[in-house]
């Protein structure tokens, strides 16, 4: 009687469960009035997005609407509104409600002919603030001697695009103020790009966008960027070399290795975060198939890592295929049953004794008692083996009975970034140098770039890591290791490495140098800082996971780079 009692009810559940369902796919097809604000200067653009989405998606409504940059925060109130505006409105975008995820970004790059004869130096040292000041301000008497530090007489021919972005920002690069930019001035793109083609000792103020080559994935033919010095130190350093090819460029502009002055993000902004299912497939639409058309308006598409962690911002989802994002218009098999199909599997649950059985066993174990928490990672946390010497850029190094000398990373690092989905190694035959940069280790696009322990040379590379790189994380002293080496000073190098207690208490000081970082980085923010810190502040493991790359570059900075 029991169990007949059980099946009607389910029955009756399985029927209420597919009326709301069905009504809930209607709803679907209904048309969704979605209303955005925009700065003028983004409206051509928010318009053009806003057209090609209706278009494919014809049940959707957009409405655009342009409006005064320090005023579009206060538009939003309401469903299914959202903004879009540059980060020049920097008190608009930091109000405390305003939630905010960057679409696209302006990037204003100097540029020079391919052929300037002084490339190898120009490159070597390029050109300070100071001296790019010179240029904008006093181009008829610059000479190339006076940005390289050196005695050429060959004058500077400066070309600036007539273009209110880049006045502001170079305006905002140099801390001038509004201030004249001097030179060849003209309002067309492409001539501005064939007087540096034809001048070898040119220099092109313009944006990224004017001289990219859509065909070759590069940058047009006898135009390279300048890269600028921008600490002053008369050097391109290793954190601001980022100008070989336009990926790693365009990966150094989303990292901050470029001056974010001259990189203005381009924001969609809600007064919450978006939950509607119009808005969000608008907004990750917007993130996928919709970059192509930034281009149209000198706007810089996202390096494809940064637009991996844009989707995660609105909905933790993994990277979207093109496509993904189209709303659907008809109910199908999935949508439309999957309640009927839950439900049913509900009732079976309980009809069962093993089910039963298992219910009572969870509601005995507390189930409910709380939310899962990542285990506390401390010093007890790191395993470390006897026998290893380890230096304090977290890598160790240890020699084997060949002669031949192991190194990886230590254990304090692989929980520190979590699971690692790549690396990128050094060749066998390639010669290192204890404190230069042998390895890169990345997750979903985040990467850092680790310093040898020792030098010498590689004649060994783990091919594992190149189909398993999780090895990293469960066997860093074993199976993990990256590379067998020649050690070239061996006795002399080892004097700087430490064992054993050693590298105990040594830890006991990172792990408190870690949680200052960790606090002082994500003091205004609440909801990363849960994701790194346990409720008693106590440091979670696999902190670095969830964070975004400004903050893998802090810590490649505080933690790699000054222990090298």
């Amino acid at each position: 009687m029991k169990k007949t009692t059980v099946c009607f009810a389910g029955l009756m559940l399985i029927f209420s469960i597919l009326n709301c369902s069905r009504d809930d796919v209607q709803d679907l097809t209904q048309e969704a009035p979605l209303s955005f604000y925009c700065t003028p200067e983004l409206y051509d653009l928010a318009s053009e997005w806003a057209g090609v989405y209706s278009k494919l998606n014809p049940g959707v409504n957009i409405e655009v609407y342009s409006s005064a940059g320090a005023l579009v925060p206060e538009r939003l109130e309401g469903d299914g509104k959202l903004g879009f505006l540059s980060d020049e409105y920097d008190s608009a975008l930091y109000a405390g409600s305003v939630w905010k995820v960057v679409v696209g970004r302006d990037v204003v790059v100097p540029v020079i002919n391919a052929g300037n004869p002084f490339m190898d130096e120009i490159y070597l040292k390029g050109i300070s603030p100071a001296a790019l000041a010179m240029a904008l301000k006093d181009p008829g008497t610059l000479k190339w001697g006076a940005i390289l530090g050196n005695e050429l007489s060959a004058p500077v021919s400066l070309y600036v695009l007539d273009d209110p972005a880049i006045q502001r920002g170079m305006s905002k690069f140099l801390g001038a103020g509004s201030f004249e930019m001097n030179g060849v001035a003209g309002s067309d793109p492409v001539d501005l790009v064939a007087m540096v083609q034809a001048d070898p000792y040119a220099i092109g103020i313009c944006r990224i966008t004017n001289v990219l080559d859509p065909f070759q994935k590069g940058l047009v033919d006898h135009v390279k960027l300048l890269p600028i010095d921008k600490n002053g130190n008369g050097t391109i350093d290793f954190k601001e070399d980022v100008y070989a090819d336009m990926d790693l460029f365009s990966r150094g502009v989303w990292l901050g290795k470029y001056p974010r002055a001259l990189a203005s993000n381009i924001y969609s902004v809600s007064n919450t975060t978006p939950s509607g299912m119009h808005e969000t497939a608008f907004l990750k639409w917007i993130l996928t198939d919709g970059q192509v058309l930034l281009d149209n308006h000198g706007i810089s598409d996202l390096e494809s890592s940064e637009r991996l962690a844009s989707v995660k911002l609105i909905d933790g989802t993994g990277n979207p295929a093109p496509g993904d994002y189209a709303i659907p218009t008809e109910p199908n098999f999935f949508t439309a049953y999957f309640p009927m199909l839950l439900a049913l599997a509900i009732v079976l649950a309980f009809l069962s004794i093993p089910g039963i059985s298992y219910l009572r066993s969870r509601k005995s174990a507390g189930q409910a008692s709380g939310r899962e928490t990542r285990p506390v990672f401390d010093v007890g946390f790191v395993q470390s083996l006897p026998g290893l010497y380890y230096d304090k850029s977290h890598t160790w190094a240890f020699m084997d009975q060949d002669g031949l000398v192991r190194i990886g990373i230590d254990d304090f690092l692989q929980h520190v970034t979590g699971p690692l989905t790549r690396v990128k190694m050094m060749e066998a035959g390639q010669r290192i140098k204890k404190g230069k940069k042998v390895l890169s280790i990345i997750q979903d696009g985040k990467q850092l770039d680790i310093c040898a322990p020792v030098s010498g040379t590689i004649r060994e590379q783990n091919k594992l890591l190149n189909t398993n790189t999780t090895v990293l994380n469960s066997s860093p002293y074993s199976e993990g290791w990256v590379y067998k080496i020649e050690p070239a000073h061996w006795l002399s190098e080892i004097r700087f490495l430490i064992m054993g207690s050693g590298y105990r208490e040594w830890l006991k000081t990172e792990f408190q140098r870690l949680k200052e970082f960790l606090t002082d980085t994500l003091r205004s923010d609440t909801v990363a800082s849960a994701h790194v810190l346990q409720d008693g502040g106590e440091l979670k493991d696999r902190i670095l996971e969830d964070l975004g790359p400004e903050v893998w570059e802090d810590f490649q900075t505080n933690f790699i780079d000054q222990s090298a």
